[in-house]
């Protein structure tokens, strides 16, 4: 039996955000998509979380998904079997960039939900071309449906994060870093530093992709996730790391 495989969506995310995956390795293992739990921390949303997890599994984190995937990975290193990273980062927030979610924050709670994902995602955080509009559409109304206070405190969890750089240079599993070429939000280049903090790391920097890989390029984020989860358990170090 392959081992599970969990996927963690973002903040404004649902389970929608991974239906590809899900019909691409639901046939060859478990799959769950797991729901953040509420929580005013990463450190509560992740311990929840592993109450509900399998004994071992392969996780899969996406934006704030990543964040408490690493804090699984901190937690629980053993019960990880490999960990994938998608549009995410490992340092911690600074006073400046956690101001800046205020407006957002301001905005949800105002039930102004439309303007709000506008502002957490931009359309120039997504890849051009002629499905950027319809992938936006498919953003805002999954944003728009999830409940207001969850993605309040999901932003509070997110502003309080903790550095992890540590975290992943322990990391002893097999890694993938994947990121959407045109996210300007996590660029390819803070990928690019995660991946070289993890002895055993893969990046795989989806070109057609923007902050939205598993939509805008549902294929491509396939294959690379495909190739992380046939990847060995047991890894030579890579060359450059």
């Amino acid at each position: 039996m392959q081992d599970p495989l969990v996927f963690l969506p973002g903040i404004m995310g649902t389970a929608s955000l991974f239906a590809s995956q899900m019909d691409r390795f639901g046939a060859d293992r478990p799959v769950t998509i797991a729901p953040l739990a509420p929580g005013g921390r990463v450190e509560e949303i992740a311990s929840n979380l592993l109450d509900r997890m399998p004994r071992r599994f392969a996780l899969a984190g996406m934006g704030l998904g990543g964040v408490i995937a690493m804090e699984m990975l901190r937690r629980a290193p053993d019960r990880l079997s490999r960990i994938a990273l998608i549009n995410t980062h490992s340092l911690a927030e600074t006073p400046q960039s956690a101001a800046a979610l205020e407006p957002l924050i301001i905005k949800l709670r105002s039930g102004q939900a439309e303007d709000a994902a506008a502002v957490f995602l931009p359309l120039s955080d997504l890849a051009p071309g002629p499905h950027r509009a319809a992938v936006m559409a498919e953003f805002t109304q999954m944003a728009m449906a999830v409940d207001v206070d969850l993605t309040i405190r999901l932003l509070r969890a997110y502003q309080r994060r903790r550095d992890y750089q540590s975290v992943l240079r322990r990391c002893k599993v097999p890694a993938l870093v994947l990121c959407g070429r045109h996210d300007g939000g996590t660029p390819v280049k803070r990928h690019g530093f995660m991946a070289d903090l993890i002895p055993y790391a893969e990046l795989s920097v989806i070109e057609a992709a923007g902050r939205l890989p598993t939509w805008e390029a549902p294929e491509a984020t396939n294959a690379a996730l495909a190739a992380w989860l046939k990847q060995p358990y047991v890894l030579q170090k890579r060359a450059d790391a």
